[in-house]
């Protein structure tokens, strides 16, 4: 189902830069450059009030289940989804995302070894909503990025850091269309410079537009 608005989540390991890159994004698009558009900025888990408690309980509490962690995060994803994206987008707001079905597809689906069932618990739970554009931030993993102050997730994804930036390349290359793998080993300009164009050419590509840049008459 085609919503007026636009939905764009990105991915990455920890450390890649994602919440600059979505707040660098939200100001450009509210900028009269980026057309001025209303933009709402979340994040999974943690976008409602139900997922702050639910984060809290995944990321900073003790040893979760695998199984259970996986269910805890589709939970968080289908009230996100249900109370607040499907609605933002419905009223025409640009959504920006951290994180979204492709963080449970390789974190829990891969790295946890839970397989192909992930992917589908979390499609039902969000009934196949799917971004229109979802940008993979892409670099070597560099501990060095990584926050002093790590929770219990990103301590248990260092060590698989490889394993889980080729299973988020792996995702986009499935998709070509709907992923934009962009180089975030480069300066936090640059990064976003290419975010901008990322998602230019994917909302022309949906209105049917010529590209243009922003503001452009």
């Amino acid at each position: 189902m085609a919503f007026p608005g636009f939905w764009v989540v990105f991915e990455g390991a920890d450390g890649v830069g994602k919440t600059t890159q979505v707040d660098l994004l939200a100001a450009h698009l509210r900028s009269p450059a980026g057309g001025a558009r209303e933009v709402l900025t979340t994040r999974e888990p943690g976008g409602t009030p139900l997922g702050i408690e639910l984060r809290q309980a995944i990321m900073h509490g003790d040893h979760v289940a695998p199984r259970a962690e996986a269910l805890l995060y589709a939970a968080d994803r289908a009230h996100h989804i249900a109370t607040l994206v499907r609605p933002a987008l419905e009223a025409g707001t640009v959504v920006l995302q951290d994180r979204y079905l492709d963080s449970s597809v390789v974190y829990q689906g891969g790295a946890r070894g839970l397989g192909e069932e992930v992917e589908r618990i979390s499609l039902w739970a969000t009934e196949g909503l799917l971004p229109d554009l979802t940008v993979v931030l892409d670099m070597e993993p560099d501990p060095a990025r990584m926050s002093r102050d790590l929770d219990r997730v990103e301590r248990e994804t260092i060590a698989k850091a490889a394993q889980m930036r080729e299973g988020f390349l792996g995702r986009a290359a499935l998709d070509r269309a709907r992923y934009a793998v962009v180089d975030a080993a480069r300066t936090v300009e640059e990064v976003h410079a290419s975010v901008v164009e990322a998602v230019t050419a994917a909302m022309a590509r949906r209105d049917g537009l010529a590209v243009e840049p922003w503001g452009t008459p």
